[in-house]
């Protein structure tokens, strides 16, 4: 009978136990959100060609991009995810280089209901918002009945953003 060397044994266990927890916690981005975040860009900016370099900060599973084009900064994206009734949603903020909010876009909605938050009509409240602008869902931002759990999401979302931004230009990070 072949003997099985003990320690030989615990490297493989450790290793794949490394390779599964580093395939599921990845920060990648799903090539479906990719192209939505690629065309909100575009949208927004009114650029074809354009780059979009991931700012280094502890943002958890967020995102936070610079965007350069030919003529320099843009500006910034940043990708979050926020809960709704029973699941959550992508969006992204996107800024121009003075962290101004210039629009803010449902990416990926996954319920059924609750979708009225995905409307520009809606949406364009936070534009024009910055660390400094106050957020109150049902006061500065309007309510959405059927949509209550998402709209508040999305306004908490908007308000964690800038608040975050204001906190890493304080840092010198940005």
């Amino acid at each position: 009978m072949k003997k099985v060397n003990k320690h030989n044994f615990q490297n493989w266990a450790v290793l794949c136990m490394a390779f599964f927890f580093l395939a599921f916690t990845s920060d990648k981005i799903s090539p479906r959100l990719q192209q939505k975040l690629e065309s909100a860009v575009q949208t927004t900016f009114e650029v074809e060609d354009f780059d979009m370099n991931a700012v280094k900060a502890d943002l958890g599973d967020d995102h936070l991009f610079k965007i350069e084009h030919q003529e320099g900064n843009l500006g910034y994206a940043y990708l979050g995810k926020a809960p709704s009734m029973k699941d959550v949603f992508d969006y992204v903020v996107l800024f121009d280089p003075d962290f101004v909010v210039k629009k803010a876009k449902v990416l990926i909605y996954r319920e059924n209901h609750g979708r009225q938050i995905g409307s520009q009509r809606w949406l364009k409240q936070f534009i024009g918002k910055t660390s400094d602008s106050s957020l109150e869902y049902g006061a500065e931002i309007d309510a959405i009945s059927g949509a209550t759990i998402s709209a508040k999401s999305m306004t908490k979302a908007v308000k964690g953003v800038l608040e975050k931004l204001k906190l890493l230009k304080e840092e010198g990070d940005l």
